[in-house]
């Protein structure tokens, strides 16, 4: 018996045991990867899990069991029914009772497309050169690249009738490189890849180019100066508008951060309960779009079996929508937008972003730079400090140029951007007409934890915020 007949009869055992909804997530992953640093492969992974995950919906209560690599489906079957009597009893002191959106059933078979199907050989030859190009320049003093190739495959059923099978690669590469001379050291490092095969890695994509410029760009840093606190104007390029967008933007819009259910250890959002005001200048647009290719949010339907939309967030500075999973969007009197995933069927599905984005505008990058007289340029997500309301934020970014009278100048290190969101929103006055989506990684929430892939990305944007060196 497969993993899928398994989920298929967990539906009827759930449902004669008395829950009045159910549904399974039958999964797997094998992944292949590895680290080099220095030249040196330090570990090798090969790995494979699979499993299920199993939903109830009793008496207003949600209930959860997960199994790893089931043999048999005797012991599942007294363990379903055992959710379900501990969630009917836990229901009677609930007194929120939890309702579900309606949605359309669907029947479904979904490949996303493979160009080129990669190997260990060719993975390991790419990651040596990789790693070789970064220690081209004499002060790079460690090179690191991880490559990893992970091949999901993903079974919906519900006991509303949708049977939805998905099957995706992800490949993903982590680069840095560390210079060091006369007490001072600078890294740079980037994250590339996306939902799909080699292609993700080679061709325009190329991380060997990427590695070039990772290795030009620590080595620069150290011959970099720093810059005194101003508050000024600042150009944002598309990656770090990347991370901008994931954490100012995309997380307040989770529907349960905005209804406060990830107060106790995520936080909320400080535009709670402001739907149809304007929290941003009318150049402020944000969608969140999981239909995006080659994105690592790229998905048809999410973890509830909704097809995947492209959301309007934001329209012309208006908060206008929320990430919905079935529940919320009945609290919210809204339409479910599939927004609910989980990292693996061990886990319950969350309200996840996809891959938020601030849409691209009408500048040509090059002259929203000419147009500053005075400012900076600012490059490539680094680490993110963000209060609980996503209110008060500070990122520090891999790099930055001063800008004076439209020409590109210094190049600056240890630079750190802070504001306030709507202060900034508000300061937004220019987005460019280019468009780059980043691959995310290592976005946590819940509890317990969990670890999500997902886009975020967008134009070079202009506006205003407090710069400064933090030197240590």
């Amino acid at each position: 018996m497969s993993i899928e007949d398994y989920a298929e009869k967990a539906i009827r055992i759930a449902l004669d045991a008395g829950s009045q909804y159910c549904d399974v997530r039958a999964e797997s992953v094998k992944t292949e990867g590895f680290v080099i640093e220095n030249g040196e492969v330090e570990n090798f992974v090969s790995s494979y899990d699979s499993g299920l995950g199993i939903r109830v919906l009793v008496n207003g209560s949600w209930g959860f069991y997960s199994i790893s690599e089931p043999k048999s489906f005797d012991g599942i079957k007294q363990n379903i029914v055992d959710t379900v009597k501990a969630t009917k009893y836990y229901s009677e002191y609930k007194k929120y009772k939890v309702r579900l959106a309606e949605v359309r059933s669907f029947v479904d078979d979904v490949r996303f497309n493979v160009l080129v199907d990669p190997n260990v050989d060719e993975l390991m030859k790419l990651g040596l050169e990789s790693d070789k190009t970064i220690r081209d320049k004499k002060r790079i003093i460690k090179s690191s690249v991880s490559i990893h190739h992970d091949k999901f495959h993903k079974y919906f059923v519900n006991s509303e009738g949708s049977k939805i099978t998905q099957n995706f690669d992800d490949m993903i590469a982590n680069m840095s490189a560390t210079a060091h001379c006369s007490g001072l050291t600078e890294s740079v490092s980037t994250t590339e890849g996306g939902r799909g095969g080699l292609e993700m890695l080679t061709g325009k994509n190329d991380i060997l180019a990427v590695s070039q410029s990772l290795s030009e760009k620590a080595d620069a840093l150290l011959d970099a100066k720093t810059v005194k606190e101003e508050k000024s104007t600042v150009v944002m390029n598309p990656d770090f508008v990347a991370l901008l967008s994931h954490e100012i933007l995309g997380h307040p819009s989770e529907a349960d951060r905005v209804l406060g259910k990830e107060m106790a250890w995520a936080g909320g959002a400080w535009w709670a309960g402001k739907l149809g005001t304007k929290i941003g200048s009318s150049e402020l647009n944000v969608i969140d779009d999981p239909t995006i290719p080659s994105s690592l949010g790229w998905y048809k339907y999410d973890d509830e079996g909704v097809p995947a939309t492209k959301k309007l967030l934001i329209k012309d500075g208006i908060l206008c929508n929320h990430m919905h999973s079935r529940e919320t969007a009945s609290m919210f009197d809204a339409t479910p937008n599939s927004s609910m995933r989980s990292t693996g069927y061990s886990f319950m599905p969350l309200v996840r972003m996809a891959c938020t984005c601030i849409s691209p505008g009408n500048w040509d990058p090059a002259e929203m730079i000419r147009d500053v007289k005075n400012g900076f340029l600012i490059c490539n997500m680094k680490i993110p400090s963000i209060d609980m309301m996503r209110y008060n934020w500070s990122i520090s970014c891999q790099y930055a140029q001063k800008i004076e009278n439209g020409e590109l100048g210094d190049l600056l290190r240890d630079v750190i951007v802070m504001g306030n969101a709507p202060e900034f929103f508000g300061s937004i006055d220019a987005r460019g007409k280019d468009f780059q989506v980043r691959p995310i990684t290592n976005c946590g929430k819940g509890d317990p934890m969990q670890i999500m892939r997902m886009g975020n990305g967008g134009p070079h944007i202009r506006g205003k915020s407090i710069v400064k060196s933090v030197v240590t």
